[in-house]
């Protein structure tokens, strides 16, 4: 049993913008990415003091930024809006 599709379907299909454009990740991006993921993954392992900072400073900034998400999301809302 073979599906047919709406033929108003198909035409929202045809007329819908076509993505083109891809990012393309070279070799070397994907070396430079993989190696800062296991530089941290190695310093976590050997329990890095440099690690235990960086960790802190990013929840700290989570911290920080939802607290600023609060206190100016009502003021902005309306700007955002637009």
């Amino acid at each position: 049993m073979c599906q047919q599709i709406d033929p108003i379907t198909k035409q929202i299909l045809d007329e819908a913008p076509k993505r083109t454009t891809r990012n393309t990740v070279t070799r070397q991006t994907k070396i430079k990415k993989a190696t800062g993921q296991l530089a941290s993954v190695e310093a976590r392992q050997k329990n890095d003091p440099l690690y235990k900072r960086m960790v802190l400073y990013r929840e700290k900034y989570f911290r920080y930024r939802a607290m600023i998400h609060k206190k100016y999301s009502p003021r902005v809302r309306s700007k955002a809006r637009r």
